[in-house]
């Protein structure tokens, strides 16, 4: 193994990256450590971040704020596919950590270092998804993944470790749930969450960050308009908006409707299920809108296949496989299927429930002519006949057959 001389470090200041700074410099002869944070959205989780950091033993530290190419080159895409991970995971972490890790990537070249280290757990999901991406863009950087090769066993000990090195924390033994934290999602994992028979506690103070539970949303409901351009939400309620701006209205207004609360038992990638409660206030409104969008801009062939895609896109969401040829691929084939993904979609919010309000669209595919009950003048009912003959055809000849065989 070569010899570890600086060592940039994906930098969050929770409780595994506090303690990593001086375990780095304890086990690797003293070595330099960069710390980088990328700004996916976390607001004052940075705060005081860089003093923390240099305190704890770093020799700098990056914030680099990555939220606009964040959504625009992560989140819009993963929407406009329609991935949802288990039927219910709008993969908040797993889009967040390809945009991390190759921005670490870029200043661990930059600065010359000798290797990359990461937080992540030899149990998680998040050790794949940083180390496909170092590997895709730095094939040869040497990977440090303390989870992996230290003595610490618990976040017990960590907070053991970080007490005996005067390392300050935001957390106690009583509040660590381990949580992640950006612009489009918050996860709350640990503690009572670890059975899965046990209830959120929704309603303790301090649990929701992102908004409340649905029985202390407002008595009256929400009406909100959202218009989407080939696919990519643009403006709500006719006041057009940047991405970002957008996402944290969205938030706000579905927060304060207890929008967005998912509780999951979702398989790991590594195998073993793994339960979390997250808070996706505005990716829920806005995935809800979407999909509605779609049902009359969307011909039937196309959106039933594009089903299928959104089942493997968000496969490859989840497994960290965001630089690979396959999704990029598909990511071509959603953006040719987006074209006419253009209205406007109107939901009613009330108390965590998302309701279509009406939807408009310059390229529907609805027909109210041909789709009415009434008297029409374009459909002859009469032709369903012969449609019918020729669709049922396998199905009648081989009752036929059956019969003849005495099969039935």
């Amino acid at each position: 193994m070569k010899e570890i001389k600086k060592v940039v470090l994906a930098y969050s200041g929770g409780l595994d990256t506090s303690i990593i700074i001086p375990w780095l410099k304890e086990n690797y002869n003293n070595c330099e450590v960069i710390a980088v944070s990328g700004d996916v959205g976390q607001g004052t989780e940075l705060d005081g971040l860089e003093e923390k950091a240099i305190k704890t033993g770093a020799s700098k530290l990056y914030i680099e704020n990555l939220q606009d190419e964040f959504v625009t080159d992560y989140i819009w895409p993963t929407l406009k596919a329609g991935a949802v991970y288990e039927k219910e995971y709008l993969l908040g972490t797993s889009f967040a950590r390809p945009i991390i890790a190759k921005r670490i990537v870029e200043i661990a070249k930059a600065e010359g270092a000798d290797a990359i280290c990461h937080g992540c757990t030899g149990k998680g999901n998040d050790q794949v998804r940083f180390e496909l991406t170092i590997k895709a863009f730095a094939p040869e950087m040497e990977i440090i993944a303390p989870w992996r090769i230290w003595d610490i066993k618990s976040r017990e000990e960590e907070i053991e470790y970080a007490e005996a090195h005067n390392i300050p924390l935001k957390i106690n033994r009583e509040t660590n749930y381990s949580k992640d934290k950006n612009l489009w999602h918050l996860s709350h994992e640990g503690l009572d969450l670890e059975d899965p028979a046990n209830e959120p506690q929704y309603n303790k103070p301090g649990f929701l960050e992102m908004g409340v539970s649905p029985e202390m949303a407002p008595d009256e409901a929400t009406y909100i308009t959202i218009h989407f351009e080939k696919g990519v939400p643009t403006a709500v309620d006719g006041v057009e908006m940047d991405g970002v701006t957008l996402i944290k209205h969205l938030n706000e207004i579905g927060g304060k409707n207890g929008i967005g609360l998912n509780d999951i038992v979702e398989n790991r990638l590594v195998g073993m299920k793994s339960r979390g409660v997250y808070e996706n206030p505005a990716g829920s409104i806005l995935f809800r809108a979407h999909d509605i969008l779609e049902t009359i801009t969307l011909d039937r062939d196309t959106h039933h296949y594009k089903e299928i895609i959104a089942h493997k896109f968000a496969e490859l969401v989840y497994f960290g496989q965001w630089f690979t040829p396959l999704r990029e691929s598909l990511s071509a084939f959603v953006d040719k299927t987006q074209e006419t993904v253009t209205g406007d979609v109107k939901l009613k919010l009330y108390k965590g429930n998302m309701i279509n309000a009406g939807v408009t669209s310059p390229y529907s595919l609805y027909s109210e002519q041909f789709a009415t009950f009434d008297e029409d003048d374009v459909y002859n009912q009469k032709d369903s006949a012969g449609f019918i003959n020729l669709f049922g055809l396998p199905i009648k000849v081989k009752a036929i057959l059956d019969a003849e065989r005495g099969n039935n």
